[in-house]
Parts: structure tokens; C-alpha cells; sequence
């Protein structure tokens, strides 16, 4: 297996994520404590939960579990779902399983890294940008011109890492009709579904519309409990995760018994913590209208579709590197540069920031940053 090259997002939040005062480029939205999520719980799963066995726990996850994801979905059955540990483990066995190294991959730029790295690290792979003069919007006649008769796995996000762009609906069921007609499969990273300011216009799920489809879900982002490490794909071909059940034989074998039962209940109470977390956005969103709307000489603003992040033009003559160093270095708060979301593809935007608003303590964050420019 060829050497992995450095995660620089992940280099960067080693570095600052937890020393920075102000963490202002979050993308999970705001967690819970252990005793508020066991106070969502039934009386019956929350003695489950207290009085569990801590053995190794069933390779597929906890059937009760699997079952809860499913019901998030439209048409799938716990026999649909694979759980993993978080969804990087997700997107390195659907990667492996999938690509072998005479197939060709596409993906869409700008990415979270591994969906790109990891398909370069087996086979060709092509960058199809998003175009940001169309609300960073994927124009499906570039991934037509991109397919190669080996072309076997096109991956997207939406809502979107970092911009928070949600894809049209048709343009939507386009790809998938052009994926459909080559027998291509689509990994869909969905870890932000149901998040958004009011109004946003979430796609229905991939593996509900689609045979070949793999829809990609955490409980990290949407439901604010990055902690819990449980993510899953859900898809119709129980071949394939079959096959991937396999591949995490070598990797984390099984999820951790106490985190299973607490994303139980947590999907249980799915509703509430989603209206939680969406009332968080809908208080914050506006604070960062106010705040660009006050420096229009330093960036450029369009608001999100969807998630709890936004990408951000910045303007100022020492570029976006200079300034996001200087502003955790000399005022503890922290963003994320564009570099951080360079492609191997192809070329991406090299003046733009990731911020976050899905967590509390955003007033704060505001005032330092805003000491800081003065």
C-alpha cells in the first residue's frame, strides 16, 4: 500500500483545535453532555445503556441500531446498513472495495481530503470542480465529459465541505440517471443532511434513489456528537457491503458497545436534536450576515444552502494564508484557509476561509475577530 501524504486539515486542527480560544470554522454543530442526551432517553434504553455488557460488540453494528438508521431513510431495512467507526473508516472501505487499480474515479473539488486521496492512492482519478459564480453548483455535463469506459465511482457532497452549496434537485437525478446509464456507483458523503438554516432544501438520500447508490451518515455533524465515533453506509447491493463488512475486519473490527447504544438514542430523538441544532444556525447565521455586511473592503459573502458552514471570499492584500495564521496566532481565533482544501485534480480557490456556525459561543468569537481587524 503506497504511503499516505499528510491530512493538512486534520494537521491543522491537531494544531490549533483545541489551544485556540475561538473556534469560529467548526463543522459539527454544537454536542450535548452525556447526562442531557440520557435525559432524551426512554427509561428502557437508558438502563440498557447503564447496565450493558462492555464485550465486543456484532461486526454490522448493533441490529437495534442498524434498524434506527434505516428508519432515517426512505426505503432501506437495517439489512441496508453497515455501521463503522466514524465515516472515515466508511469512505477508506467504500473506496477499497469498489476501485481496483485498473478503474478511474471523479470527484468533485473542493473535497475533504481522503476523497481524493484515497482513490489516487488505488487508481486514475479525475477533479471536477465546483463552480462558485453558480453557487458552487456541480455542472453534470463536466462529469459526463469526464467518464472513461473503466470510470467506476463519481463521489459527491452535499450539503457541501466547505462551502455548504446543496445541488439542484434535477441536476441531481441527472447525475444519477448519467451514473445509472454507465453502471456507475455514486458515494454520497451525507453527513449534513438535515442541517441548515430554515427553509433549506435537503436531497433525498442516495441509496433511496439509486441501486448503485451509497449514502454516507455520521452522528459528528448534523447531530452534533462527533464523540460517539459511529458512523454507516447504507446501500441496496448487500453485496458490496458485504464485502466492506470484510475489509473492517482489518480495521476497527467492531464499534465501541457504549457509543451504539448512546447513537440509539440519539436517533431516537433525532427530531429534537435536529431542531435544536437548526435553531443554533438560525441564531448564528445572521451575527456573520452582520459582520461581513460591517467589512465589505475584506470579503465577499454569499450565505450557505445548507450545513453550519460558509466559504467566504477574503479580500486583503496579504491573502488568505497570512491572515488566518496572524488571526489564531494573534487574536486565538481560528478559521480554515483554502489551502487546506487544495486538490492534486485540479486547480481550487486559494482566497477563500472556511467559518462555522453551528456551536455556541459565536458572540465571542465575533468580538475577537472584530478587536483584531480594528
Amino acid at each position: 500500500m503506497p504511503a499516505l501524504p499528510e491530512f493538512r486539515l486534520e494537521t491543522h486542527f491537531a494544531r490549533w483545535e483545541f489551544t485556540a480560544r475561538h473556534h469560529l470554522t467548526a463543522s459539527d454543530a454544537e454536542s450535548v453532555s452525556l447526562p442531557d442526551l440520557l435525559a432524551m432517553a426512554s427509561e428502557e434504553d437508558r438502563t440498557a445503556f447503564e447496565t450493558m455488557w462492555l464485550g465486543y460488540t456484532e461486526m454490522w453494528g448493533m441490529p437495534a441500531l442498524r434498524a434506527e438508521i434505516a428508519a432515517t431513510y426512505l426505503r432501506q431495512t437495517a439489512e441496508d446498513v453497515l455501521c463503522f467507526a466514524g465515516a472515515s473508516e466508511g469512505i477508506f472501505a467504500a473506496n477499497s472495495v469498489l476501485l481496483g487499480k485498473d478503474d478511474h474515479a471523479i470527484v468533485v473539488t473542493p473535497n475533504y481530503q481522503s476523497h481524493e486521496t484515497l482513490p489516487l492512492m488505488i487508481c486514475e482519478a479525475t477533479g471536477v470542480p465546483l463552480d462558485p459564480d453558480d453557487n458552487w453548483s456541480l455542472d453534470v455535463d463536466r462529469i459526463k465529459a469526464a467518464i472513461r469506459p473503466n470510470t467506476r465511482l463519481v463521489t459527491i457532497n452535499f450539503p457541501h465541505n466547505p462551502t455548504g452549496a446543496i445541488l439542484p434537485l434535477d441536476r441531481y437525478r441527472a447525475l444519477i440517471e448519467l451514473c445509472r446509464h454507465h453502471g456507475i456507483w455514486i458515494l454520497h458523503d451525507e453527513i449534513f443532511n438535515g442541517l441548515g438554516p430554515s427553509g433549506a432544501q435537503h436531497l433525498p438520500f442516495v441509496a433511496d434513489e439509486y441501486e448503485r447508490g451509497l449514502s454516507l451518515g455520521v452522528m459528528s455533524k448534523s447531530y452534533g456528537l462527533p464523540g460517539l465515533r459511529i458512523g454507516w453506509i447504507a446501500c441496496q447491493d448487500r453485496e458490496v457491503l458485504g464485502r466492506m463488512e470484510r475489509l473492517k475486519h482489518y480495521l476497527s473490527i467492531c464499534n465501541a458497545g457504549p457509543s451504539e447504544h448512546l447513537a440509539l438514542i440519539a436517533l431516537k430523538a433525532r427530531h429534537q436534536l435536529l431542531a435544536r441544532n437548526n435553531a443554533i444556525v438560525d441564531a448564528n447565521l445572521p451575527k456573520w450576515d452582520a459582520f461581513f455586511a460591517r467589512h465589505p473592503d475584506l470579503f465577499e459573502w454569499r450565505r450557505p444552502d445548507g450545513s453550519c458552514m460558509g466559504y467566504p471570499r477574503y479580500l486583503g492584500p496579504e491573502g488568505v494564508d497570512a491572515f488566518a495564521r496572524r488571526l489564531v496566532e494573534e487574536a486565538g481565533v481560528l478559521v480554515l484557509p483554502s489551502t487546506i482544501y487544495s486538490s492534486d485534480l485540479g486547480e481550487t480557490p486559494s482566497d477563500r476561509f472556511r467559518i462555522g456556525f453551528g456551536r455556541s459561543g459565536l458572540d465571542e468569537g465575533l468580538a475577537a475577530l472584530e478587536a483584531w481587524l480594528a
